[in-house]
């Protein structure tokens, strides 16, 4: 992606507005910039499956990568057509597989604590149990703060706005894909969709991201088939306890070479 390309994309996503900041008890009238959020609604053929908040890029990597991460779409050769409507906020999604919209008629669904408004389909945590991650991936404490550092340097959107997190997808030495959104959930979902479009293989790959480490993102990662979860934040109790029974290592509350290692502290070597 070129500057041009770059500075448009940050252009539709970061709006300004006038504030008052108040410093030592002094205030002054300010133009700052926030960042942008909109609904955005998932169908699939044509049945309305969740509308999400996002801050509105990439949005039909976005709505395939929560598809696939709940669970609603695994097979690539069953994607038949995939419309983004950025003026109404959609994303119309065909599938030939209508048995999979009848599977899930009736999913339970439950709101989250993730950043803005979330749904999670509960309805496959016993399988993802039963095939536990055991993929050989190592990495170094180096290689840990390596990558880890590479995704703080490319968090200018967060810089700017202070309004999204970072998600990246990295080997364990340099970041493949880079995604931020108001929401670490839809910044995981927007790479797990351009890897399923490209066909990108996870199994030997780190998710990085500047979030909680919470059940669910615990879960889109075991779907994703991915090893390791990397945060400069802390983990849950209950995706530490995931993670350890699906084969995932979790580290996090990073703070300059200082990090915790959660689970399966064996892959990290020193």
């Amino acid at each position: 992606m070129g500057n041009t390309d770059k500075e448009q994309l940050a252009g539709e996503l970061i709006k300004y507005v006038v504030a008052r900041k108040t410093i030592r008890g002094v205030s002054h009238d300010q133009v700052i910039a926030v960042i942008n959020e909109i609904p955005l609604s998932i169908f699939m053929n044509g049945k309305e499956i969740v509308t999400l908040l996002c801050t509105g890029h990439h949005l039909g990597a976005l709505a395939l990568g929560f598809l696939k991460s709940e669970g609603l779409l695994n097979d690539r050769s069953n994607l038949l057509d995939i419309t983004v409507d950025e003026e109404k906020g959609a994303v119309h999604i065909t599938v030939d597989d209508v048995s999979v919209m009848e599977e899930n008629a009736s999913i339970k669904r439950a709101i989250t604590s993730v950043c803005g408004k979330g749904t999670m389909f509960y309805q496959a945590i016993d399988s993802l149990l039963t095939t536990k991650i055991k993929f050989p991936l190592t990495i170094t404490s180096e290689q840990v703060c390596l990558v880890m550092s590479q995704l703080n340097q490319r968090s200018s959107l967060y810089k700017e706005t202070r309004g999204v997190h970072n998600v990246a997808l990295a080997t364990p030495d340099s970041i493949l894909l880079f995604r931020s959104d108001i929401g670490r959930h839809n910044a995981v979902d927007m790479i797990c969709g351009e890897c399923f479009l490209e066909n990108i293989p996870l199994e030997d790959k780190l998710l990085l991201t500047t979030g909680r480490i919470t059940s669910e993102i615990l879960l889109k990662a075991a779907r994703m088939k991915t090893p390791f979860i990397i945060s400069r934040n802390v983990a849950t109790y209950h995706s530490i306890t995931l993670g350890q029974a699906m084969g995932i290592t979790l580290i996090g509350d990073m703070r300059g070479d200082k990090f915790t290692v959660y689970t399966h502290p064996e892959r990290v070597i020193r």
